[in-house]
């Protein structure tokens, strides 16, 4: 077994989201949770390809569960990919859970992620609601809340301002319970800075300690209720700062950011 941990989306002065890239790892599912739980890391398992024109296909797992789609953690496969198979041509995978396809290309130092729009659960998501899984009680949107899916759908609320968006300490099993019975991944909490700047924050723990530092996911699905692409700022709130750059082609998204090198353990 051969694991790699990368640090993904991360800006020029360091940062990053880490994820472990494991090749040749166990086949058995439980076995893989156990490795995630041990290092506390997202581990991302290489695995042979599933079809024509696809290099492999990647499992993800969380310490504490199996996720369909985990895009930092599909940054650092691609490096691994890229050196496996050369970066000259865009490379194609497919995630285990779900058989969604995945391209992957590298432009410059950014390594992109092309997917497809996703079609999204419909709930009704009101400003009562919304006050009460973010447990503020006067808080005013800027907008009206929306659900969208690159592959891992996002209920996203739009607040005024950066110092309202750290000031949120939401009710996380209430949003726990509403996301299971509506097959919803947590909401994601944003504002703008203008001129195609945002910055967020990513609600899907119970613990809020392990507030995700840059969720690939929901850049993407706040790129498909905005209809535009995007530079998102991430991670002021765990301390490992983080920028999502994404883009449209067509009906596909594009998710991208820098990944730099960890250490083979």
């Amino acid at each position: 077994m051969n694991t790699t941990l990368f640090t993904c989306f991360g800006t020029a002065e360091g940062g990053g989201n880490p994820a472990l890239v494991v090749e040749d790892g166990p086949a058995d599912p439980d076995q893989r949770l156990q490795l995630a739980r041990k290092r506390a890391l997202t581990c991302v398992f290489i695995d042979a390809a599933r079809g024509p024109g696809m290099v492999a296909s990647l499992d993800f797992v969380y310490p504490h569960m199996r996720s369909p789609l985990c895009l930092h953690a599909t940054l650092a496969a691609a490096q691994v990919l890229f050196a496996r198979y050369g970066s000259d041509a865009p490379l194609t995978v497919t995630t285990a859970m779900r058989g969604q396809e995945l391209t992957l290309s590298r432009q410059g130092e950014t390594v992109f992620v092309r997917l497809a729009r996703q079609a999204a659960p419909q709930a009704d998501a009101n400003e009562a609601l919304v006050r009460r899984l973010l447990a503020a009680p006067t808080l005013q949107l800027a907008s009206a809340p929306a659900i969208a899916s690159v592959g891992s759908p996002k209920l996203l609320f739009e607040v005024a301002d950066v110092d309202t968006l750290y000031a949120l300490a939401p009710n996380l099993d209430a949003i726990a319970a509403w996301g299971r019975e509506r097959s919803v991944s947590g909401c994601y909490v944003w504002c703008s800075s203008g001129a195609g700047v945002y910055e967020g924050r990513n609600f899907n723990h119970l613990d809020p300690a392990l507030e995700d530092s840059a969720t690939g996911v929901a850049a993407g699905a706040l790129t498909v209720a905005l209809g535009h692409g995007l530079t998102l700022h991430q991670g002021r709130a765990t301390g490992r700062a983080c920028v999502i750059r994404t883009a449209l082609d067509g009906e596909a998204v594009l998710v991208g950011g820098k990944v730099a090198h960890g250490s083979v353990l």
